[in-house]
């Protein structure tokens, strides 16, 4: 079951850091349809925030049709994000990243300052130049390209 962490110094509303976990972990397919996601009860009780708060985020991933509530059974998952794994080769490669920045000096801040900044870019390059190799290379499609 997933356990929240809440940052009362990030600047993100509680709710959304609930919201955002969660959708975390149906990425990383730590949650599946079908799971049943921590009651208001338990979630109060390990992190110390209002039940309504809970009761919020729960109300937002059912808005976004991540979640279902259950009268008298509690609030199951839904629906499901990503293709991510938190086993994969992946994952692996990043820990091992991690693990060099970690060698090199880099703090959690600064690590995630790179690893957020050279994402957008991969992506806005991906977004806005046309399709990009595996090593990096532009392809271009051009029409009635098939493959």
């Amino acid at each position: 079951m997933i356990e929240y962490r809440i940052d009362r110094r990030s600047g993100v509303a509680t709710y959304l850091q609930i919201v955002q976990q969660t959708k975390q972990a149906l990425r990383l397919g730590l949650l599946e349809p079908g799971d049943k996601l921590p009651t208001a009860r338990e979630v109060v009780a390990a992190t110390a925030i209002n039940p309504n708060t809970v009761l919020k985020a729960y109300r937002e991933l059912e808005r976004e049709g991540l979640a279902e509530g259950r009268r008298g059974l509690g609030t199951f998952v839904r629906g499901t994000l990503g293709r991510g794994s938190a086993e994969g080769p992946l994952r692996a490669e990043l820990v091992a990243w991690t693990d060099r920045a970690r060698v090199e000096g880099l703090d959690k801040d600064d690590v995630t300052a790179l690893f957020t900044s050279v994402v957008e870019e991969r992506f806005e390059e991906h977004s806005t130049h046309g399709e990009r190799s595996t090593h990096g290379e532009r392809t271009e499609r051009t029409k009635g390209d098939d493959t």
